[in-house]
């Protein structure tokens, strides 16, 4: 499955209701890790909506650095999610949940939806090597 089909399917998790922004996309990553499906939904459940109160980082952001972690095995993992946080904010103005809510002309920063995208995008160039980030 390519980064943008796992993107894809982020969102679409997303939008179904079921799945909160860091569930969505530990999910779509699942084949990342050594994890199932409900594992990691339990492991991510407490992390939407900015840790449960829209003042924190970005649930789908925290989704992808859990992967991360998982991915590199604890080494060279803060490198990596500090790199998926700066191309994170880049692409979506904020990492806070509360600034990518912050409505401005009639929506907000960055939708949840776009927040999904974005961070299964940048975790496919920051951790895979898939894009302009290169190979790390």
């Amino acid at each position: 499955m390519t980064i943008e089909e796992r993107a894809a399917k982020a969102v679409e998790m997303k939008t179904s209701g079921m799945y909160n922004c860091a569930q969505s996309v530990a999910v779509a990553l699942a084949d990342e890790t050594k994890l199932t499906d409900e594992q990691l939904c339990q492991l991510t459940a407490g992390f939407c909506a900015g840790m449960g109160n829209m003042e924190a980082t970005c649930g789908a952001l925290i989704g992808a650095g859990m992967i991360t972690g998982l991915k590199t095995e604890g080494k060279g993992t803060l490198a990596k999610t500090r790199q998926l946080q700066e191309e994170f904010g880049r692409r979506c103005g904020a990492i806070k949940c509360r600034d990518l809510k912050t409505v401005t002309d009639g929506k907000p920063l960055c939708p949840c939806e776009e927040c999904v995208r974005n961070a299964v995008m940048v975790y496919g160039e920051v951790v895979l090597g898939d894009g302009v980030s290169g190979p790390f």
